[in-house]
């Protein structure tokens, strides 16, 4: 299967992936707390993402963006958790958690990109006033 580098649709796919794995979990505490941990954070993140794209403001940027990592990480937490209770199948935990290594490494390398050209970017605008301050000045 070829794996897709669209960070949106694979957020999308994941946040499915792990509604259906939720599913499977038993129908006790142990398993509906965990099942409803795995359902909000993987929504969360898919929305923050696409929210994070949209984002005009640099803070609100960076700041849906960090977010959406750090929900990686708790899905990651919380399937090793539920691996560790040897609670369900550990080749779907195994799989899930693959996918959610990799996009934290594809995550983090996009957002080390858009920071450093947002930074640019502020830079050339600053550059730009400094001139036209000087010209008009």
């Amino acid at each position: 299967m070829e794996k897709k580098y669209d960070l949106e649709d694979r957020f999308v796919n994941l946040a499915a992936d792990l509604a259906l794995f939720s599913k499977e979990l038993p129908n006790d505490s142990v398993g509906l707390y965990y099942s409803n941990q795995l359902l909000r954070i993987g929504e969360s993140r898919a929305l923050n993402f696409g929210e994070a794209q949209g984002s005009i403001a640099t803070k609100d940027y960076i700041h849906t963006y960090t977010l959406s990592l750090k929900e990686l990480k708790e899905s990651r937490v919380n399937l090793k958790i539920l691996r560790k209770l040897n609670y369900t199948n550990n080749q779907n935990i195994e799989v899930l958690l693959d996918e959610i290594e990799q996009l934290i490494k594809n995550y983090c390398l996009n957002y080390k990109k858009q920071t450093r050209l947002i930074i640019f970017s502020m830079l050339i605008l600053n550059l730009n006033l400094n001139l036209n301050l000087n010209f008009t000045g």
